[in-house]
């Protein structure tokens, strides 16, 4: 089984055998581009990018197992949530990629989530298309196709505009009832979108909605070409239903059931909690998405995550190498970060913002990194690190502290991302922001690119056993097939460190203003 996911900052390939155990791995580096101020991606890099990350995988196969990889059991595609993919009748792109980090679509925002009576993120499809509507933009009459990142390679591999529930929840609200967009919803959508000038239709524009476990077509001989220029790669491997990385996440981390909940660190972070029930009232600190099976998670997103203790990370390598002592990265961030763990517990009169671009839960279009001390806070570099730190989990709190409110209760988080490698210190930290027992492992180790191969291992063991002769919901698949074996390293939550943050965050919200001013006068 082949997973391919295409992240933030790399697109990443992953071989599992029957045992979901890795066979192989590759991977491509890409960053966005801010074109015309929207955040996008290249096409041509994305073709690019599959390319080398499967070639990668090839040789891995080729140099370590001695054979040739010419025929796949299955395959997946899973890519950044959210966006916006404008495709004509022939599948081409009538205006570049809008990535989620764009936030341009605020007065969309609010009209689509006053009729609805749901928050609509900014990022969300159906807000991009609505403000797309609001501009008046020439693409339009054009438009046969809105689709998400994972949508748009998936077609080019198969030739089927569909998504999986979770990557659709991120289009427009779903409805878990019936796993497919909220029908009630849709007909007020293209109500408000048709008073805005759209004239097309949003059941035809939306790609087709699947669940876990549904075959979403076969890899086809342009598909496999795409794949593998060399003509190696035979056709007609199914697909499983495409997905966005927060669908594979909880995959990756097992954590699909209620009460269970992961977060994800990277250039955004997200919390992803599975809910018992619905919630009281509408929240716009929290997305309601799906699980890859449809059932209703509530999903704190946040825009800003780790490239900000990243660009800090290494300006202290440059600074070690102008030194005379040059570290590698790995040996830069576990200084840093242990280092952190000596800091004072509420930041000792420090803050930091890590705001690379605007941060819709503090109200923010646009974002500007930003650190400040009161003058007599003492200046060291583990209360630095530590504020640093805290930075990227305090959105995050924000959000939490919602559900918290509305009583929702968690049994486990699961944390995974780049951020966690140095064992035991970001854990701790984000134990104390969210004040919940935070577990990191193996399990997650290769990411959304195994999360989603495992979803093509699914799909291919209900195909095998006859579609629906395997009856196991996806969380019992993963609990009794995938993670029984699982190792697994909790931290509790410190109490003093509960409280340092408590504290931390306080100022951290009363100081929001300055923040606002730095973008507005810088």
């Amino acid at each position: 089984m082949l997973g391919i996911e295409l992240g933030s900052t790399r697109i990443k390939a992953v071989l599992i055998g029957p045992d979901h155990g890795v066979l192989a791995t590759g991977g491509h580096t890409w960053e966005n581009q801010l074109v015309d101020k929207l955040w996008t991606y290249s096409l041509d890099d994305v073709r690019a990018g599959l390319q080398d990350a499967y070639a990668q995988v090839a040789a891995a196969v080729r140099d370590q197992h001695g054979v040739e990889l010419t025929r796949l059991a299955g395959l997946g595609v899973s890519a950044m949530m959210h966006g916006y993919l404008a495709l004509d009748a022939d599948a081409e792109l009538l205006v570049p990629f809008r990535t989620w980090r764009n936030t341009n679509t605020g007065e969309a925002v609010e009209q689509l989530s006053a009729a609805l009576d749901f928050n609509v993120p900014h990022r969300w499809s159906i807000a991009h298309l609505h403000q797309a509507v609001l501009d008046g933009e020439e693409h339009l009459p054009r438009l046969a196709t809105a689709t998400t990142l994972a949508g748009y390679v998936h077609h080019a591999l198969s030739g089927e505009h569909v998504l999986g529930v979770g990557d659709a929840s991120g289009v427009f609200p779903i409805d878990s009832a019936t796993g497919t967009y909220d029908a009630e919803r849709l007909a007020t959508a293209q109500r408000v979108l048709a008073e805005a000038g759209f004239t097309g239709q949003l059941t035809d524009v939306l790609p087709r909605v699947l669940s876990a476990g549904e075959v979403a077509g076969h890899l086809t001989e342009a598909g496999a070409r795409l794949l593998d220029p060399s003509g190696a790669l035979q056709a007609g491997a199914p697909l499983c239903p495409p997905e966005g990385d927060a669908g594979t996440g909880m995959v990756a981390t097992g954590s699909v059931a209620p009460r269970t909940g992961n977060v994800s660190a990277g250039t955004s972070i997200f919390a992803m909690v599975v809910l018992e029930g619905p919630l009281s009232q509408v929240h716009r600190e929290l997305d309601l998405v799906t699980t890859p099976a449809g059932d209703p998670v509530a999903m704190v997103h946040c825009n800003n995550g780790a490239s900000e203790l990243n660009a800090w990370a290494g300006l202290f390598k440059q600074f070690a190498a102008a030194a005379g002592s040059p570290l590698g990265d790995a040996e830069v961030f576990r200084t840093l970060f242990e280092a952190s763990l000596e800091g004072a517990a509420d930041g000792g009169g420090m803050l930091a913002y890590n705001y690379l671009s605007g941060e819709p839960i503090t109200d923010l279009e646009e974002g500007r990194p930003l650190f400040l001390r009161t003058p007599g806070s003492p200046f060291d570099l583990s209360t630095f690190m530590r504020t640093q730190i805290y930075a990227a989990f305090a959105t995050l709190r924000i959000g939490m502290d919602v559900l918290t409110a509305e009583g929702v209760r968690l049994d486990r988080m699961f944390a995974h991302g780049g951020v966690f490698g140095t064992k035991g210190v970001a854990q701790r930290h984000l134990a104390a922001a969210i004040d919940t027992p935070v577990s990191v492992g193996d399990v997650a180790a290769e990411g959304g690119a195994w999360g989603i191969a495992v979803l093509a291992a699914f799909t291919a063991a209900r195909a095998t056993s006859g579609g629906a002769g395997e009856q196991r919901a996806l969380a019992t698949y993963l609990d009794e097939t995938v993670f029984a074996d699982a190792q697994l390293e909790t931290l509790e939550p410190d109490a003093d460190d509960v409280a340092g943050f408590d504290a931390y965050l306080r100022r951290y919200v009363e100081a929001l203003p300055v923040e606002r001013a730095a973008v507005e006068h810088s």
